[in-house]
C-alpha cells in the first residue's frame, strides 16, 4: 500500500523527538540535561529501594518505566514553555495557543483587526463565545466591546467573554491562556457549540487582516508514550 505524500513528508517520531530537543536547547540550555536529570535519579532511587528491601530485579523493572515516564513529563514540559517563548511577543501568538488547544474549541483568528494589528480572535466552546485580544488594554478594549456587540446580535442567549491576552496589568500572558479558558464555566453542550459556530461564520471580518501571516504552524508535536 503506497504512503500518502502527507505521510512521506512527516518526519519519524525520533526525528521529531530531536527537533524538540533542539528548539528545549535553544530556549533553555539546561533544558535536556534537566531532563536526563530527572529520569536518571527516578531510576536511581527506585535502584536503592530495590537494594534496601532486596526487590532489586523487580524495581529495577520499574524503575526503568518510571525513569522513561518521568523523562517525557519534563521532556513534554519543557517544550511547552520553549514554545511559548518562540511565540512571544509575535502577532498572532495567541491564534497559535488557542489553536492547540484539545477537545471541542472552534477557533476562527483574526476576526477584528485595527491598523495597529491589535487582533481580536474568537473561540466557541462549552463557556460560550470568548474573545480573545491582542494589544495594549487601552487599544483593545473598544475592539472587545464593538465585537462583543456584533456577536450578541447572533448568539442571542450565548454567553459572551471577553479575555485580554498579553502582559499588561489586568491581561493574561499567552503561558496562562489556554489554563484561563478551561477554567471558564461550561454552558453549552457539544451539538450547541457546533451550532453557534456555523452562524458566527456568517460575520465578515471588521478589517482587512495585517500583513504577515499568524503563526499558525508553531506548535510542536508532542511526544507520544505507548
Amino acid at each position: 500500500m503506497a504512503k500518502k505524500p502527507e505521510d512521506q513528508e512527516r518526519p519519524g517520531r525520533i526525528k521529531q523527538l530531536r527537533m524538540i530537543a533542539q528548539i528545549i536547547k535553544q530556549a533553555n540550555p539546561k533544558g535536556m540535561p534537566i531532563v536526563y536529570a530527572s529520569a536518571l535519579g527516578t531510576l536511581a532511587l527506585c535502584v536503592v529501594i530495590g537494594l534496601v528491601t532486596g526487590l532489586i530485579w523487580y524495581l529495577l523493572f520499574i524503575g526503568v518505566m518510571l525513569s522513561l515516564t518521568v523523562g517525557l513529563v519534563v521532556f513534554g514540559q519543557l517544550a511547552q514553555r520553549a514554545q511559548y517563548s518562540m511565540l512571544h511577543g509575535q502577532p498572532g501568538a495567541a491564534a497559535a495557543i488557542l489553536q492547540g488547544m484539545r477537545g471541542t474549541w472552534e477557533v476562527t483568528p483574526a476576526v477584528a483587526v485595527n491598523r495597529d494589528q491589535d487582533i481580536v480572535h474568537r473561540v466557541i466552546g462549552f463557556p460560550g463565545v470568548i474573545l480573545v485580544s491582542e494589544g495594549p488594554a487601552s487599544r483593545v478594549q473598544k475592539m472587545l466591546v464593538a465585537e462583543k456587540k456584533r456577536v450578541q446580535r447572533v448568539a442571542l442567549d450565548v454567553p459572551v467573554y471577553d479575555v485580554q491576552s498579553g502582559d499588561g496589568e489586568g491581561q493574561i500572558p499567552i503561558a496562562k491562556l489556554q489554563r484561563h479558558l478551561m477554567k471558564l464555566p461550561r454552558n453549552l453542550k457539544k451539538p450547541a457549540v457546533y451550532e453557534v459556530n456555523n452562524r458566527l461564520k456568517a460575520l465578515p471580518q471588521t478589517l482587512p487582516m495585517p500583513k504577515g501571516p499568524l503563526p499558525r504552524g508553531a506548535r510542536m508535536p508532542r511526544p507520544k508514550m505507548r
